[in-house]
């Protein structure tokens, strides 16, 4: 999957479930895992369909062992509100988006670099939505938390400053809203 090989990766990452399953059983934290790897793969394949059910099956699972409070659960509900949003169901990913930034926000703290990427999925979920009034204040907050954790030059941090210039465009009245995740 590193290699942008996805389609060779898919029979072992179905294979790696295939055990894990045999070897731990259906509802284990490791199960889950496999799940999310195999959504993952097909998600990166465009197999989104595909993928929903893995990963509301991870969730279930992760929320049954870990708790529905718990970091893990956190990123479950992020890929699952992914997931809807590749299948043009932004109004079922905002819930979603809005737990997982809680559950963030409350075990990781307001300004950790996990909590930005939190922040930067509801902006663009919002934005999806058309709400980019809304959107303008997750946005603003994951570039802030972002900047400071990884530095104003890198990577991430100019995609958020460039998202957040699109999307005060959009507010402007000066353009559409061409923002990446």
């Amino acid at each position: 999957r590193s290699l942008g090989r996805y389609a060779d990766a898919l029979p072992l990452v179905e294979r790696a479930l295939a055990i894990g399953e045999a070897t731990v059983g259906p509802n284990h934290p490791t199960t889950a895992i496999r799940l999310n790897n195999l959504a993952t793969t097909l998600r990166s394949l465009g197999r989104y369909a595909d993928a929903l059910p893995l990963v509301e099956r991870a969730l279930a699972i992760g929320e049954a062992t870990v708790g529905p409070n718990h970091p893990t659960t956190a990123t479950r509900l992020g890929n699952l509100a992914t997931i809807l949003s590749d299948l043009g169901r932004h109004a079922d990913a905002l819930p979603l988006e809005e737990r997982a930034l809680t559950i963030t926000e409350t075990t990781l703290g307001p300004n950790h670099p996990t909590t930005a990427i939190r922040l930067n999925n509801l902006a663009t979920t919002l934005r999806s939505l058309g709400r980019h009034t809304e959107a303008l204040p997750p946005a603003e907050r994951a570039l802030a938390i972002t900047k400071a954790a990884l530095g104003p030059d890198h990577p991430i941090t100019v995609r958020r400053r460039n998202n957040l210039a699109a999307l005060r465009r959009v507010l402007a009245g000066d353009g559409d809203d061409g923002a990446s995740a």
